[in-house]
């Protein structure tokens, strides 16, 4: 096999297992949040709660990326990873019971780490051993095409199936998309001690300079996890767009795709961080849109704004970390997504408790885009000090 033909097996691998880790296993609970509260009860206060202990399995993950150094124990966790997200998201469909749900999203969130760092990890590893450019764009699209794909199925399917039968069938989707999955990234091949190319050495950044990129990722985390986890029952909330939640997603999803791929040539015009200040004030801009301005127009202009940047974001920052540690890039990927998923457990948990107390979801995202703006402000000091 060529090395073309190898590189875009093992890209479209890692696409494929973030369709499946993010798509169904994480974004679908999203899409669905608005039928399991009309027709199984689910209260916004379950519904912020569900969605934290997700992030909280997503956290312990990014705990596991980080603490394990071997490459073919990551391997063998990362293919059972891909696993677990099509059987957390068949448990879903399995029960009523509140205890499933949670056990699920949590089983969801730990499957979400496997796809987006283990993955990402080994992907980033192969392409750079092979000589190709130590870029995660094409990668990260997976995430856009998994939104997109998720919200087609449900827009179809949800005038014939009930919330059951959706989380059902988008977990038989799952299965399909493990078996190329699986079987296109190849097992790691450890290179011993000093035989590796140079570009492989660790260039770790000052501690300083982790420490306010770990802060600013902690506020993107923040930004991101609100409208990702409640735009459809924003949307659906607003003035006279009951219904059209699912474009909203849809649109954030098809602004996805191919943003990491975009957002790596704006980085290598402009820098890195410059490309992140970019990224985070568009991504500010789409969040408060919707609730601004209000009306379908602004809400779908709203929402691929948010959807062209929030991928992007942590496209950019995930890529910087593997660069930093080429040899070891889950290690600086898990204390990055440790910032990042402890937000995303504070974040839906805070935003369900303010819509439980004010009656709506606004004033979480509020809260989130001022949390965004600090964390500009953390990476405008980066572009200051340097690495």
């Amino acid at each position: 096999m060529g090395q073309q033909s190898a590189r875009l097996r093992v890209l479209t691998a890692g696409i494929f297992s973030l369709i499946l880790t993010l798509g169904v296993a994480r974004f679908a609970y999203t899409l669905l949040l608005p039928p399991m509260q009309a027709q199984a009860g689910l209260g916004v206060g379950a519904a912020g709660a569900l969605a934290a202990i997700n992030y909280a399995g997503y956290l312990s993950g990014a705990l596991l990326a980080m603490l394990i150094s071997d490459l073919r124990l990551k391997d063998r966790i990362y293919r059972i990873g891909l696993l677990v997200a099509v059987a957390s998201t068949a448990l879903m469909g399995l029960s009523q019971e509140p205890w499933v749900w949670a056990l699920s999203r949590y089983l969801g969130g730990l499957s979400s780490a496997a796809g987006m760092l283990l993955g990402a990890g080994l992907v980033l590893n192969w392409l750079m051993r092979h000589g190709h450019r130590g870029e995660l764009g094409i990668h990260y699209s997976g995430i856009g095409l998994g939104i997109v794909a998720c919200s087609a199925l449900v827009a179809v399917m949800g005038s014939w199936l009930d919330w059951r039968g959706q989380w059902l069938a988008l977990a038989a989707f799952g299965g399909l998309l493990a078996v190329p999955a699986l079987a296109w990234l190849p097992r790691p091949e450890p290179v011993p001690t000093g035989a590796g190319p140079a570009s492989m050495q660790d260039q770790p950044p000052t501690p300083r300079f982790l420490r306010l990129l770990m802060a600013a990722y902690f506020c993107a985390g923040m930004g991101y996890v609100v409208s990702a986890t409640f735009i459809v029952a924003i949307v659906e909330h607003l003035p006279g767009l009951a219904g059209q939640g699912k474009w909203a997603f849809l649109a954030i999803g098809l602004a996805a795709a191919p943003a990491s791929i975009v957002w790596d040539l704006v980085a290598r015009r402009v820098g890195d961080l410059n490309a992140l200040i970019m990224a985070a004030l568009l991504q500010i801009a789409g969040m408060l849109l919707p609730v601004l301005l209000g009306g379908l127009a602004a809400t779908l202009v709203g929402a691929w704004l948010f959807g062209a940047t929030f991928i992007g974001i942590v496209s950019l920052v995930l890529t910087m970390a593997g660069r930093y540690y080429p040899g070891r890039p889950a290690k600086m990927m898990g204390r990055m997504t440790l910032a990042y998923g402890s937000a995303q457990i504070v974040g839906p948990a805070v935003t369900g408790w303010l819509a439980g107390r004010f009656g709506s979801y606004e004033a979480g995202l509020y809260l989130a885009a001022a949390v965004m703006a600090l964390g500009t402000l953390l990476l405008l000091a980066l572009k200051r000090r340097g690495p």
